[in-house]
């Protein structure tokens, strides 16, 4: 697969991409007071003095917050930096009561750091790729402003002012919508694994600032825009696809791209100027003068380590390496926190009632894991009721189904009614006659009266017409109203035709 390019009028012009990514450090205190960070609260109730910015009042480091940061850095492979330093970047605006935030621009507490995009030729990617990270600082959040309250007038929120952000800063490397809509799933599940971020955009706990410019193949970099506050992976890669198509009719018609800040609008899929894009001077940083440095002591970074879970690349390899997975099913089973925990449970569960090794059953239950049990639960909508797909109720049906009691059908339709009612699997398939019938006595009488039945068939199988199986199992499976063992049914026929 070629290389992404936009195509102008003038010729190929290469998109460069950087992602600035703010996650919001999972704690239950702000960074520099104990102010609550839970979402929901009514406007301007968890906001302390500090917080407020009242006179006299110093901030104090969350060393939680501290703590979640080192292990993030930790996570993608970065330089942990035992000295950092927090610096006031000054600038006013109607939600950030102090005139200035609290961050790190000179010493962050996370140096340079990588993580691997994988190669997904349907997405357009079609190698693995090191995305570079050049650096993870934290930050206070600001407050927010709502304008919707009143014709002439603006609200302001300080419930998110002083909250903890990690600031998760790219290295220009991408070069594709794909890849930074890869990059940022990426980072999600690695925060969501880590717990140091609970990933969720939409409740802007994680959101990035878009950075793009465009040039000719080969070129310098060109001029950047950088749109904010971006809160979905779908609307990363849409100011891309815009971003870039705009600058480049913008050069091509002899214009030069402004370097600016931008706002996305989702509802057009369109950016538009917000303010002309500041330099690091213009901030006016300077050391903050009411924080000392931070200082890490070694048992402090070897216990953020020791706390570490497995991440997703080596679970991945674990399912594939040891549980014997395909890569589609082990991509897919560790993408998502609640995904490989479900499956994870599972996996032990049936392991146990079935009596065999977790990787003699892991192909079994994954599959039931990733298609299975969604189509299941999808075909039965509102009437699905989650919390009787206890692991123990689906072990159940997985361990009749591998003893050859049930059918992959039968299967089917005892979950949909164990998701209904919550009635234990064994009890269904006893009472609603939902068993396969594996007496051989039975099914040899029955595949009998078939073959006795389709004399002229069975002359033309054994005159080499061996597709006519198929035929005589469908015939034998109807007769037996679709409740026969297949492996009984199907070695009794070869039996009987050979």
């Amino acid at each position: 697969m070629s290389t992404y390019r936009i195509q102008g009028a003038t010729g190929e012009w290469e998109v460069v991409i950087g992602l600035e990514v703010h996650a919001q450090v999972t704690s239950h205190a702000k960074l520099f007071s104990g102010a609550s960070t839970a979402f929901g609260a009514e406007p301007n109730t968890q906001v302390s003095l500090v917080d407020a910015a009242m006179p006299g009042m110093l901030p104090v480091p969350n060393a939680e917050c501290i703590r979640q940061a080192v292990r993030t850095g930790m996570a993608i492979e970065a330089q942990i930096n035992k000295y950092s330093r927090f610096d006031r970047k000054n600038y006013f605006y109607a939600d950030l009561p102090q005139g200035y935030q609290i961050s790190q621009l000179y010493h962050p507490i996370v140096g340079e750091g990588q993580l691997l995009v994988d190669a997904d030729e349907k997405a357009g990617i079609p190698h693995d790729k090191v995305i570079g990270i050049e650096r993870i600082h934290i930050e206070q959040d600001a407050g927010k402003l709502m304008h919707d309250q009143h014709p002439t007038m603006s609200y302001v929120d300080l419930n998110r002012s002083g909250v903890a952000l990690m600031e998760i800063v790219s290295k220009p490397d991408m070069t594709s919508p794909a890849e930074a809509g890869a990059y940022v799933r990426k980072l999600r599940s690695i925060l969501r694994y880590v717990g140091s971020c609970d990933g969720n955009m939409e409740e802007g706990s994680m959101r990035a600032d878009v950075n793009v410019s465009v040039r000719r193949p080969g070129d310098e970099l060109g001029t950047r825009t950088e749109t904010k506050n971006v809160n979905s992976v779908r609307f990363v890669m849409q100011v891309i696809e815009y971003e870039a198509s705009r600058q480049v009719d913008v050069i091509e018609n002899g214009g030069t791209v402004d370097q600016e800040t931008r706002l996305f609008d989702p509802g057009t899929g369109t950016t538009r100027t917000m303010r002309s894009k500041e330099d690091a001077h213009d901030y006016r940083y300077f050391p903050d003068p009411d924080l000392l440095p931070l200082e890490l002591e070694d048992s402090f970074l070897e216990a953020c380590r020791a706390s570490l879970p497995e991440l997703p690349d080596a679970k991945r390899r674990r399912y594939t390496d040891v549980l014997g997975l395909t890569e589609y099913n082990a991509r897919e089973l560790t993408a998502e926190v609640e995904t490989f925990g479900r499956f994870e449970t599972l996996l032990a569960e049936t392991a146990s009632q079935i009596g065999k090794s977790e990787k003699d059953v892991a192909t079994q239950v994954a599959n039931w894991s990733l298609s299975v049990a969604p189509g299941v639960i999808k075909a039965l909508g509102d009437e699905a009721d989650a919390a009787n797909a206890t692991a123990a109720a689906q072990a159940s049906i997985l361990a009749m189904q591998d003893k050859g009691e049930i059918s992959g059908g039968q299967a089917k339709e005892i979950y949909e009614i164990v998701l209904r009612t919550g009635r234990e699997p064994g009890e269904i398939a006893e009472t609603e006659g939902l068993k396969q019938l594996s007496d051989t006595g039975a099914i040899e009488s029955v595949i009998d009266d078939v073959l006795a039945s389709n004399g002229d068939k069975v002359e033309e199988y054994r005159g080499g017409k061996d597709k006519l199986f198929g035929f005589f199992v469908g015939q034998t499976m109807k007769a037996l109203k679709g409740k026969g063992n297949p492996a009984v049914v199907n070695q009794i026929l070869k039996d009987k035709l050979g």
